[in-house]
């Protein structure tokens, strides 16, 4: 008989015990934080100086990277109104790499980064090459493509589109010796 007590008294206890547990844990429980994925949009490209042997076309044979020339980026939303724009400089080597910072992607098929946005010529530090041209929709907007790279972490994704190539051409190119 002192045995069953013994039992009732101890297991008595380990459901005190468990309760005491139970509310000391609900009270000071702090749930993580759950981290939002960011994603990112991010376009890059390439500006070079068109070749006079190639003017007045869209080859970019012997074409050569500027370094510090402005790119824009700009979105518009599904009113045509313009949602996002930024300009971007060249690095060293003619390479821009715009993140949109602040860029919203909607679920909207008509604000997706393929459809909104595109990327315009701005300037060029070069006096002997900075006429604005078309190649690649340059002057009015080249559209942007998905190639299928992205940047991935844990917190972290970038999905990355590329316009471009872009092209400045030379002011002034000396005329061709006919001979």
């Amino acid at each position: 008989m002192a045995g069953n007590h013994l039992v009732l008294v101890i297991s008595a206890l380990l459901v005190l015990f468990s309760l005491a547990f139970a509310s000391v844990s609900a009270e000071g429980y702090v749930p993580t934080p759950t981290v939002e994925k960011k994603v990112d949009v991010v376009v890059e490209g390439m500006v070079y100086c068109q070749s006079c042997k190639y003017l007045g076309s869209w080859s970019l044979s012997e074409a050569k990277p500027i370094s510090s020339a402005k790119v824009s980026v700009i979105c518009n939303n599904g009113k045509d109104q313009i949602s996002y724009y930024k300009a971007f400089p060249t690095n060293d080597n003619g390479y821009f790499y715009a993140q949109l910072e602040g860029f919203k992607m909607n679920s909207c098929i008509w604000e997706h980064p393929l459809q909104s946005c595109h990327v315009r010529l701005v300037s060029s530090p070069l006096e002997n090459c900075s006429l604005i041209s078309n190649i690649n929709n340059g002057m009015y907007g080249a559209p942007l493509r998905f190639e299928k790279k992205k940047l991935v972490g844990s917190n972290y994704e970038a999905a990355i589109y590329a316009a471009g190539p872009l092209a400045f051409r030379p002011t002034d190119c000396p005329p061709e010796g006919h001979y």
